[in-house]
Formats: structure tokens, sequence, C-alpha cells
């Protein structure tokens, strides 16, 4: 199989515009783009240390307090 020529890559760009209309590939691509900044941003709040969350064996394994009697 070849790559397909200039003209074949015309052809489908035209029936795609066609079929989908200028309006809705502008408000897909819009809709790309948002998408990955929304992405990029949750990559960011990633790299946040997370702080740690004392579990039941944390607390089993401290002394148990000394009280007065």
């Amino acid at each position: 199989m070849h790559a397909p020529g200039i003209w074949g890559i015309l052809v489908v760009a035209v029936v795609v515009i066609l079929l989908f209309g200028r309006g809705k590939i502008s408000g897909m691509m819009g809709e790309v783009a948002s998408g990955i900044k929304a992405f990029q941003r949750g990559m960011k709040d990633d790299e946040k240390p997370v702080e740690r969350v004392a579990t039941t064996s944390d607390v089993d394994a401290r002394e148990p307090e000394k009280k007065d009697v």
C-alpha cells in the first residue's frame, strides 16, 4: 500500500467539511483544547505533596497514654 497523494487528502478533507460543517469542526477543536488544558491543570495538581493521614495501624502503634491516678 502507498501513502495517499495530495488529491486523496483533499477529497477526504472536503468530505469531512461537508459532513460536519465548519462550525462543528471548530467547536470540536475548542473542546479538545479545553480538555488538554484541564489535563495539564490536573497534572500540575498531582505534583503537590500529599499530606499523610494517620491510619489505624499508626494509631495502634503509639504508646498508650499514661493517666495520673
